[in-house]
């Protein structure tokens, strides 16, 4: 793995991001917070749990601090969400943009809530947050469905050919 890896790897993800932004767009503000299904319950629940988590492993890897993990009820709408999704985005370009290659096999010792502590490669771990995120995406993708929408095709391989730089 390399830093370029990791930096199509997140560029991938905010570009899913920017798609499913554009279908949650669409939802009402009740239809955005309420009780769907699925390990979070709604669609703002599931969307502030991947960008606390993100945010998380990017505390842990040694970037800007997050603090307690966020809490949904902070974000009643989409624009709330973006706004701070955005600035965590920075947060993650910045620090992957002050990686070297050498610096992704820098050991990592955290503990996921008071679990016990563990250790991992600094590439692993961001590796993680940023595939953390496909999981979860297909997660609201099936709340969409459920709530009556169309959630749109955010697959990496219709990423790869939009993002070829030429």
């Amino acid at each position: 793995m390399t830093v370029e890896d990791l930096e199509v790897l997140f560029d991938y993800g905010y570009w899913a991001n920017k798609q499913l932004f554009g279908v949650l767009s669409q939802l009402s503000a009740e239809e955005f917070t309420q009780p769907v299904a699925g390990s979070y319950g709604s669609v703002r629940n599931t969307m502030v749990h991947i960008l606390s988590a993100e945010w998380g492993w990017l505390d842990r890897c040694g970037g800007t601090r997050r603090g307690a993990a966020l809490d949904a009820s902070d974000y009643p709408t989409l624009a709330s969400l973006v706004e701070r999704w955005q600035q965590v985005e920075g947060y993650v370009r910045e620090f992957v943009s002050t990686l070297r290659d050498e610096d992704l096999d820098r050991i990592v010792e955290f503990a996921i809530g008071s679990g016990p502590k563990q250790a991992m490669r600094l590439g692993e771990l961001m590796h993680h947050a940023a595939n953390h995120a496909v999981h979860h995406r297909g997660q609201v993708a099936l709340l969409l469905r459920i709530l009556g929408y169309v959630p749109g095709n955010f697959d990496i391989l219709v990423y790869y050919p939009r993002s070829r730089r030429t």
